[in-house]
C-alpha cells in the first residue's frame, strides 16, 4: 500500500492552499468595483429651469433597496440645534421618498428616476431652479459595499444663461474630480492590498512547509550505522 510521508503531505498540503488562493482572487468580488459618477463640469441653468444634477453607479448596480442621500456639503448646521443636524435636498429610504428630513425650500420640488434606480440611476431633479440652488451638491449610497459611496455635482444657476439640462435621461459622464471627496482610486488600492495579502501569506506557508518537512524528514531519518564483523 502507498504511504506518503510528513514531507510529500506537506508539499501536498501548500500546493492545494495556493490553488486554493488563486480561485479566492479570482471569484471573490473585492470591495471597491463599484463607483459613483457625478459630474466632472458644472451644470447650468436659468432660474425657472428645471434641471437634472447626474449621478449614477458604475458598472450598473441595483440600489432600489438602498438609501440614496442628495446634500449641500457646504451647507452649515443651525447653531442652535444641539445635535448639529443638516437636513437633506432630497432622501430615499425603505424604498421610498422621506420627505421629514428635507430641506423646506426643496420640499415639492425634487425627484429620483425611481424606475431607473435598478440600473444604478440616481440622478436628482430640481424643478424651477432659484438663484438660492446654486452650490456643490453630494449624492451618496451610505451602504453600497465600495470606497466611493458619494460624488459632487457642481449647480450653477445664471439669469441669462441659454444652455440648461433639462432632459429626463441624465448623462453618464467621466469620473468626479479628483478634488472632490471621493476616492476614485479606492477600489483598485484594496484590490491590491488583498492580492498582494494573499500572496504574502502563501509565500510564508510555502516556506514554512518546505522548512518544516525538511526539518522533519532530517529529525525522522535513520542513522546509517557501520556493521562490524563478528571476530
Amino acid at each position: 500500500m502507498f504511504k506518503m510521508d510528513f514531507y510529500q503531505f506537506s508539499n501536498m498540503f501548500t500546493f492545494w492552499f495556493f490553488i486554493l488562493c488563486l480561485t479566492f482572487i479570482v471569484w471573490t468580488p473585492v470591495e471597491g468595483q463599484f463607483k459613483v459618477i457625478g459630474s466632472t463640469q458644472p451644470i447650468i441653468a436659468s432660474p425657472g429651469d428645471d434641471v437634472i444634477l447626474p449621478c449614477h453607479l458604475d458598472p450598473e448596480f441595483n440600489v432600489k433597496g438602498l438609501t440614496v442621500e442628495w446634500s449641500k456639503p457646504d451647507l452649515k448646521p443651525d447653531p442652535s440645534d444641539r445635535l448639529s443636524r443638516v437636513d437633506y435636498v432630497h432622501l430615499y429610504r425603505d424604498r421610498r421618498e422621506v420627505p421629514d428630513m428635507k430641506i423646506p425650500a426643496y420640499l415639492s420640488r425634487t425627484e429620483l428616476f425611481t424606475d431607473e434606480l435598478e440600473r444604478g440611476n440616481i440622478s436628482l431633479k430640481i424643478m424651477n431652479v432659484t438663484l438660492a440652488d446654486e452650490g456643490r451638491y453630494r449624492c451618496l449610497v451610505p451602504k453600497l459595499k465600495s470606497s466611493v459611496k458619494s460624488a459632487i455635482v457642481e449647480l450653477v444657476v445664471e439669469s441669462n444663461s441659454d444652455e440648461t439640462w433639462t432632459t429626463e435621461t441624465p448623462l453618464h459622464l467621466q469620473t468626479p474630480d479628483p478634488k472632490d471627496e471621493t476616492d476614485v482610486e479606492g477600489g483598485r488600492h484594496s484590490r491590491s492590498a488583498l492580492i498582494s495579502g494573499v500572496v504574502v501569506c502563501c509565500i510564508l506557508l510555502i516556506f514554512g512547509g518546505l522548512v518544516g518537512g525538511y526539518l522533519f524528514k532530517q529529525r525522522h531519518q535513520k542513522p546509517n550505522h557501520p556493521k562490524y564483523a563478528i571476530v
